[in-house]
């Protein structure tokens, strides 16, 4: 695994659908994940400007955890791909519990069924627990871990990301990777403008 996340979030996310990622005693398998290019690559990357206190951790070592707050309410968690410095990433988007799920309907009580409870990047931070804390973590340690599938996990399809704004989030940068036919993968929907700007990410 390790060597795996060395390789760039592009390479990485097609490869990472159906993989069991662990956070305590919950685990969910991944149906649909973002790449985000690294600094001065992607228009739509926290990246994209270079290191600031926010996004320190993306330019450390694959298999890092970049945290983020996103709208002021939803934390989202990112595995960083790619050699020290790069700061490429795969924003994880959805995924099924696998493990722990009636402790995932107590965090998400809201959730009209067990398909909602880790659908899209904020729904999956409140399954697991994700906290700003947690920004910096390595998998492999504490209570973090990625277990990669054994074998087929179905059809990978690639489109455009979510929410995106400007070119970024159109079919020039079809860098969203789902599992076909999965309840659990979000509704791809455009950027929408809060408070006179646009959203990245």
């Amino acid at each position: 695994m390790t060597r795996l996340l060395t390789r760039p979030a592009l390479e990485v996310g097609p490869l990472l659908l159906g993989s069991v990622f662990r956070v305590g005693e919950v685990a969910v398998r991944l149906t649909e994940v973002e790449a985000y290019h690294g600094q001065g690559q992607d228009p739509g990357s926290h990246a994209h400007r270079g290191p600031t206190p926010r996004n320190a951790s993306m330019f450390r070592e694959g298999g890092t955890l970049y945290v983020y707050l996103s709208y002021g309410i939803h934390r989202c968690v990112n595995i960083v791909c790619g050699p020290e410095g790069y700061a490429s990433g795969l924003l994880l988007r959805a995924g099924e519990v696998v493990d722990g799920l009636d402790v995932v309907r107590s965090r998400r009580a809201s959730a009209r069924n067990d398909a909602e409870l880790a659908k899209g990047p904020g729904r999956l931070g409140s399954a697991l627990a994700i906290g700003l804390d947690d920004d910096g973590s390595t998998l492999g340690t504490g209570r973090f871990s990625l277990e990669l599938p054994t074998g087929p996990v179905g059809e990978v399809v690639a489109g455009p990301r979510v929410g995106v704004s400007g070119r970024a989030g159109t079919d020039e940068f079809p860098w969203r990777f789902t599992l076909a036919g999965e309840p659990s993968v979000s509704a791809w929907r455009p950027a929408v403008r809060r408070g006179g700007g646009t959203s990245a990410r």
